[in-house]
């Protein structure tokens, strides 16, 4: 298991250097294929897909099972974590966005006053959010584990998609997510700090 992941890692490794030397014209590329019914259905991802929503999706999951529920500040500490960092690595890179650079056109709907004061393209804070959670659900719930996996990858294109962000933004965003959840499991595994957490709030 460990020298799939790590294989996995390299490659992703990889394809982001690679693809930070073509992101613009990868950006170009992906702008070619908009077209209103996928605007539509990208739009509605972009949606379902925030911060609040995937917060309390992911929470109800693991509390509709008592057995998982020891789970609940773990990923509640992967999704905090990759909140965090994922802002502190916005406002130390402060790359712009594809659409910004004039690169690529987006959406007006689709922006933010943010964009221009902290929430930069580098990395993608919504790849982030959706990959950390892999590990845990894969562990836990390994039956949603390849529907999550196929909702992240979507989520990831779609920002490349909207020119929100390039494409190594959400390569790296997505294994820098994925790599918090990894490491809140082993956190959690030798220490059940969460377990601890769950059981003296269950009492109370």
């Amino acid at each position: 298991m460990v020298a799939k992941r790590t294989a996995v890692l390299i490659f992703f490794a990889v394809l982001a250097g690679v693809s930070f030397l073509f992101d613009a014209e990868i950006s170009q590329a992906m702008s070619y294929l908009r077209a209103d019914i996928l605007n539509e259905f990208f739009l509605g991802l972009t949606f379902i897909s925030s911060e609040i929503i995937v917060f309390f999706v992911l929470t109800s999951l693991f509390l509709w099972n008592e057995n998982k529920r020891r789970w609940i500040f773990p990923l509640w500490a992967t999704l905090f974590f990759s909140s965090v960092i994922g802002v502190l690595l916005k406002v130390f890179v402060h790359r712009l966005r594809p659409f910004q650079e004039k690169v690529v056109s987006t959406l007006p709907v689709l922006v933010s006053d943010s964009f221009t004061v902290w929430n930069y393209s580098f990395p993608s804070f919504q790849s982030m959010l959706v990959f950390c959670a892999i590990p845990i659900l894969s562990k836990e719930f390994p039956k949603f584990k390849y529907a999550w996996m196929l909702f992240a990858f979507l989520v990831a294109f779609s920002r490349v998609y909207f020119g929100l962000h390039y494409m190594s933004d959400v390569i790296i965003g997505g294994v820098i997510g994925y790599l918090i959840g990894i490491l809140i499991i082993k956190l959690e595994t030798g220490n059940k700090i969460g377990e601890r957490i769950y059981k003296f709030v269950s009492k109370h």
